[in-house]
């Protein structure tokens, strides 16, 4: 039988979400494993099919509903500028949207403790599986190593772009956060959880470590469903790390690897490629090809996941189904004729109900069984796309740009003074994946690489959240009040 070890009272807030996520009851969906602990035996790893158990639970913990399976997403959405709030209520993020967080709300505290929980997982799984290496094929071994890794790498980036200044500020030579890279799987007495903060350079470091690694071990091809992180996974959030550090010259080597040199644009190997009709993409039935090919990494959600724990984004940006949460920003890219077009397949993804238009690229009803999609192709496109601009290939920028608009919008053609010039389109780009990847996580982080305020919003009925410019102290997250309580070495954010 599995056992819990027991602890002395100095056991850090992380660690405490890892055991109560292992522990508690799991039900059988497509990434939940049965109830298994976070301070594992031997015994979880008896067995291939045990191991197995363990790999799954990993991205339970990366997909629970504080952190990427809706919250962490919903709070990069809601910061910046394209989203109003409808029915204002601290519970479902209003001090986020209105920039008045402090250490101890909720949302801070709660995606501090998920994320560092996810992290532990990973952690504990990585030493469990190199204790017990020989119950396991090498290359198994290896591929579930390189799934860890490449969770961990995701986790990290979500924590060092929310708690702390982006790269591109100072090179990153700022705070980042704690590395925590050691299972924490036994606490002996106080202390056992200080750990000081690493620089945003150093973990973005250990990030691109992990991927990596992790692009060497994982299949060359998706699992059924996309899922499961594989290589092109891998290489892609790689090449959304280096476009963070505005490192482009690297973020257009990753992306070679995964796209092709002519159109039609689309990974050598793995069959990673722009799904034919973006109305697949968001079909809510997650079949057939777009799971198979424009969906690098999703998070999968059923119907016996527990309430509350489904696919969040539904429930907070769409109505009838979802709960009206927030509407789009009518001064927001709203305003961008693609979204309001009869050709741009794009505008179907929207809902009107009066004079008020809600995102319903997530539209399954209750108890909101979509996909999170993590990565998609669209992405990888569009990255590859600025930072070919960036480093003077406009037709290739240009080439790429086309192969995103023109999935939706065949006959399309941008005017010259939009794509005439490396800032013009540097531009449209960045409107481009405004339009393309709205309410999928990517506006605050967007606006912070590069050094942008987050904009005012807002209007007489919601209020008026302010702008917040980069100096400012609220630009980033504050630490989490209940980590700084437990961790002596840990210091605050100005």
């Amino acid at each position: 039988m599995m056992t819990i070890r027991k602890y002395k009272n100095s056991i850090s807030v992380a660690l405490l979400a890892s055991v109560m996520v292992f522990v508690s009851s799991c039900t059988k969906d497509l990434l939940d494993p049965t109830p298994t602990t976070s301070i594992i035996d031997n015994e979880a790893f008896d067995n291939p099919a045990r191991i197995l158990l363990q790999v799954n639970g990993l991205y339970s913990g990366v997909k629970h509903g504080e952190f990427y399976g809706g919250r962490y997403i919903i709070y990069n959405e809601i910061r910046g500028d394209e989203f109003i709030v409808n029915r204002p209520n601290g519970v479902t993020g209003l001090d986020t949207w209105g920039q008045n967080v402090n250490s101890n709300t909720n949302e801070v505290v709660n995606l501090w403790s998920r994320s560092y929980a996810a992290i532990n997982r990973i952690n504990v799984f990585l030493a469990g599986l190199q204790a017990n290496i020989s119950k396991i094929d090498a290359t198994l071994a290896n591929q579930y190593i390189g799934e860890a890794e490449f969770l961990r790498a995701l986790s990290y980036l979500a924590l060092v772009q929310t708690y702390a200044k982006p790269y591109v500020f100072d090179n990153g030579a700022s705070l980042g956060v704690p590395l925590r890279l050691v299972a924490e799987t036994t606490l002996t007495g106080e202390g056992t959880n200080d750990l000081a903060r690493s620089t945003v350079a150093q973990v973005y470091a250990q990030i691109i470590k992990d991927l990596d690694d992790a692009e060497t071990k994982l299949p060359a091809t998706p699992s059924a469903g996309a899922f499961r992180a594989f290589k092109n996974t891998a290489i892609a959030l790689k090449a959304r790390v280096y476009l963070t550090q505005a490192n482009y010259a690297q973020v257009v080597t990753e992306s070679a690897k995964i796209i092709s040199t002519t159109a039609p644009f689309q990974a050598p190997a793995g069959g990673s490629r722009l799904d034919a009709s973006i109305s697949n993409v968001f079909n809510g039935a997650y079949t057939g090809t777009a799971t198979a090919s424009e969906t690098l990494l999703s998070l999968p959600f059923t119907t016996t996941d527990a309430p509350g724990t489904q696919n969040q984004l539904a429930f907070y940006f769409n109505t009838s189904p979802g709960n009206s949460e927030y509407y789009l920003n009518a001064a927001g890219i709203l305003a961008n004729p693609a979204l309001n077009s009869t050709t741009d397949a794009r505008a179907t993804l929207l809902t009107k109900a009066g004079t008020i238009t809600y995102l319903s690229k997530f539209k399954t009803a209750s108890p909101f069984t979509d996909y999170i999609p993590v990565v998609r192709y669209a992405e990888v496109l569009l990255n590859a796309a600025e930072a070919s601009a960036r480093t003077g290939n406009l037709t290739r920028a240009t080439d790429l740009l086309y192969a995103v608009r023109r999935r939706s919008d065949p006959a399309f053609t941008f005017p010259a003074a939009d794509i005439s010039t490396e800032a013009s389109l540097v531009n449209t780009i960045l409107t481009e994946r405004r339009i393309e990847l709205l309410g999928e996580g990517f506006r605050t982080p967007d606006l912070k690489r590069l050094g942008l305020a987050l904009p005012t919003k807002g209007n007489a009925t919601s209020g008026i959240a302010p702008a917040v410019a980069p100096t400012a102290p609220n630009y980033i997250w504050p630490i989490s009040g209940r980590e700084l309580q437990s961790n002596r070495l840990l210091v605050p954010n100005p």
